[in-house]
């Protein structure tokens, strides 16, 4: 069992686009309600590789197994030293130490380019994610109360962070 971290090619978008759909049709973890298209899944991951900003590929044995990324946190210049970053395993997947490595390799890559700040937003729910994210130095700054509906029930924001040294 290999797991190998590589930048974002564009043959690796209809992967991703497996993983999001999943994620919005089945959790909270993206408060979307529609799937998205390979087109407008592509746009996406081109934006972010446009704006100089990484997108990163998990490969479990040949096999595209996650993704990782960040972008702007908020569009004001005084934000430019902070990201938000997302990080998504296939569901058949989880547990092999993917989403561990996304994160190691995201936060270098944000250390790199002389980021001083990462910010998660992550559903309430979404317990696990919150302790993964705290395992990698991470801290809960906030939460938003009732800041997203989706299966008929409100749902709230946590917000996690990260200071790079």
């Amino acid at each position: 069992m290999e797991i190998k971290i590589r930048p974002y090619h564009a043959e690796d978008t209809q992967a991703i686009l497996d993983i999001i759909n999943y994620n919005i049709l089945n959790s909270t973890a993206l408060y979307d309600y529609n799937v998205r298209s390979y087109e407008q899944q592509k746009t996406i991951l081109e934006d972010k590789i446009n704006k100089g900003f990484p997108v990163i590929v998990a490969e479990l044995d040949g096999v595209v197994s996650g993704f990782g990324m960040y972008s702007e946190f908020r569009f004001r210049e005084a934000y430019k030293y902070t990201v938000e970053h997302s990080v998504y395993v296939n569901n058949d997947f989880h547990g092999k130490g993917i989403g561990k490595l996304l994160l190691l390799e995201l936060i270098e890559l944000a250390k790199k380019q002389g980021l001083h700040t990462m910010i998660g937003v992550i559903d309430a729910e979404n317990q696990s994610s919150i302790t993964f994210h705290e395992k990698f130095g991470f801290k809960t700054t906030g939460i938003i109360k009732e800041s997203g509906f989706k299966f008929d029930r409100w749902l709230h924001s946590v917000f996690v962070q990260l200071i790079l040294k």
